[in-house]
């Protein structure tokens, strides 16, 4: 548990100096798009994204304790793995976004997008399996959790004590 707070100390401060208000205007997605975006906003969504993917991966190589040879064959399969999620993950928000007439072809693609989102963590886990003993896959995903979840609600709490 230190770990997580360490990183999660380290991702406050990530926020801290680029500023909480400037975090939460690039970050919500749902109501800004990257278009709407000022140049400097979008540079500062970039610096916060490319920061909690950093604090994100130490997190997990530390949890993991990968060994040289494992850290080599392991970060550019998660790196496809995250790529991949994460163009799901946006077509899941886009799709939630808009007010479709049609509730029930809305209903169906976000089943669709869920449905690819477990194809993805099937395959990667097979992949993951190829480099990493079962053991620290599972550890893999239980990190990513924690790590989500701890960053969620500190950010939560944030905005509470904003008044958001």
């Amino acid at each position: 548990m230190s770990k997580l707070l360490k990183y999660i100390f380290l991702l406050f401060t990530v926020l801290a100096t680029t500023g909480y208000e400037s975090f939460a205007q690039v970050s919500n997605f749902r109501s800004t798009t990257k278009s709407q975006l000022t140049p400097e906003a979008r540079a500062r969504r970039v610096k916060v994204q490319k920061k909690l993917v950093a604090a994100r991966n130490r997190f997990i190589s530390q949890q993991l304790s990968l060994t040289d040879d494992e850290s080599r064959k392991f970060w550019p399969v998660y790196n496809r793995y995250q790529e991949e999620l994460t163009a799901v993950k946006i077509l899941k928000r886009l799709n939630n976004s808009s007010a479709s007439t049609n509730g029930t072809e809305q209903i169906d693609k976000e089943i669709e997008y869920d449905r690819q989102l477990v194809e993805i963590r099937k395959k990667y886990r097979d992949e993951f399996l190829k480099i990493l003993s079962p053991e620290k896959v599972s550890e893999l995903y239980k990190s990513e959790s924690e790590f989500n979840h701890e960053l969620i609600k500190q950010l939560s709490e944030r905005s509470v004590r904003a008044g958001n």
